[in-house]
């Protein structure tokens, strides 16, 4: 028979579980466009050969804005206003 601290630990196993749960759904579209943003700027670096600088800022941008911002970070980069190494 369980006792009363055993279904007070399983309660709260379970209310962790879909909490984390919860959480990880919530952040997973972020994680995506981070990793997307991130591989699009690694390959402006390596097949275009642009020079970024990859400062916490721009990964920042990038992280946040995904594509659009790797762009963006590249354009600023381009035209010398920011990013410049």
């Amino acid at each position: 028979m369980a006792t009363g601290i055993e279904i007070l630990l399983l309660v709260l196993v379970l209310v962790f579980v879909l909490g984390a749960s919860t959480i990880i759904e919530t952040v997973r579209p972020f994680i995506v466009n981070a990793a997307v943003g991130l591989l699009v700027l690694f390959l402006a670096q390596v097949v275009f050969g642009l020079s970024i600088a990859v400062t916490p800022i721009a990964l920042v941008i990038v992280a946040i804005g995904g594509v659009p911002g790797s762009v963006l970070v590249i354009l600023l980069s381009l035209f010398g206003i920011a990013f410049v190494p």
